[in-house]
């Protein structure tokens, strides 16, 4: 049989899929609103089925990389349907791809069930602001939201360096240039040194991987621009606590210093399943950089930062268990969701009992 990847990702995207698995050895499997599951009347896919796939969705960059080091990450568009966030690897039976769906449309950020401070976020004119969580939290989803509010607000030069590429943006009151790893710019951190340079307002890193990048991040935010990214942290202090740890010994009370005086806001997120409608739902926990909270960095104390936004909500703070607390009371997630992904599942249970 010929498995037409064209097909087989319309039908993925017919059951709303947010991710396509076409690994030897199975049959395309699809998960649907966090389920993995297989669709379709096909059969299991041989090596030969992925890797002719693979030859079709990449171009000539990918497919050396591919051959040098088991693994490329590009995007792969189809017209009329939309723009995918590819994975091609070597396993144990041969070729794997692992393809996650781009919505075309960014959404809006009140449509994404976010926190009113998110917005007001997107007024900063500069520092650090960092949304974390595992893959497939929908922290791109967040932080295209937020791009594309400010597209429609401010007169800015925006710079996104990107791997690989997801939400296309259309200028519209800003002019906005995305750079993709790999094809545009060989690194983040050389990416990041070179838009410096391109006279920026805001820059968007698709993640703070490394110290060179996230130095450099640092520096950007430092110099009196607005930086946006990503880390696969779980909270705001172990985001902090990460990128602390990235530095050598003898330079982390100045990068404790150096973040204090940049960082804006940690936006900590986790997706669920919505029980009361088709779809997904955030929660977030959310951590504002205030003097209290400077001083705690600089001082090594983030073990006491869950404190400080518990007793600061009217500042727009919020822990996690509070916003999944708040999900489950208004029906949106089920009880055994909410206790599985808590901080403190013991409480919760309790106060999910109250």
């Amino acid at each position: 049989m010929t498995f037409d990847i064209d097909t087989i990702l319309q039908q993925a995207m017919d059951l709303d899929a947010s991710d396509v698995h076409l690994v030897a050895g199975h049959p395309p499997m699809v998960r649907v609103h966090t389920k993995m599951e297989p669709f379709g009347d096909y059969p299991i896919l041989e090596a030969d089925d992925t890797l002719t796939m693979i030859e079709h969705m990449a171009g000539e960059r990918q497919m050396e990389r591919f051959d040098k080091i088991q693994d490329a990450d590009f995007s792969y568009a189809v017209e009329g349907l939309g723009r995918f966030r590819v994975n091609a690897h070597m396993m144990r039976h041969g070729p794997g791809i692992t393809m996650r769906s781009i919505k075309e449309d960014i959404p809006p950020l009140e449509a994404l069930n976010l926190p009113e401070v998110v917005s007001k976020l997107t007024y900063l004119p500069r520092g650090l602001v960092l949304v974390t969580g595992a893959t497939g939290s929908g922290k791109s989803t967040t932080l295209a939201a937020m791009i594309q509010e400010m597209n429609q607000r401010y007169h800015k030069h925006v710079i996104t360096l990107e791997d690989p590429i997801e939400y296309a943006f259309k200028s519209e009151l800003c002019v906005i240039e995305q750079r993709e790893l790999g094809q545009d710019v060989p690194t983040f951190a050389s990416g990041l040194k070179h838009a410096l340079r391109q006279d920026p307002d805001i820059i968007l890193v698709g993640e703070m991987r490394d110290l060179e990048t996230t130095s450099a991040a640092i520096t950007a935010a430092e110099t009196g621009h607005l930086v946006l990214s990503t880390l696969h942290t779980n909270s705001a202090a172990s985001t902090i606590e990460r990128i602390v740890d990235m530095y050598p010994a003898n330079q982390q009370n100045q990068i404790r210093s150096q973040l204090a005086n940049t960082l804006q806001a940690v936006l900590s997120q986790q997706l669920f399943q919505r029980t009361d409608t088709p779809g997904m739902v955030p929660a977030l926990e959310i951590l504002i950089s205030t003097p209290a909270v400077r001083n705690l960095i600089r001082e090594s104390r983030t073990f006491e930062i869950p404190n400080v936004i518990e007793t600061n909500r009217a500042m727009g703070m919020q822990a996690l268990d509070n916003a999944i607390s708040a999900l489950y009371f208004n029906g949106q997630v089920s009880r055994d969701d909410a206790i599985a992904k808590a901080v403190n599942p013991e409480k919760l249970h309790k106060t999910l009992a109250a």
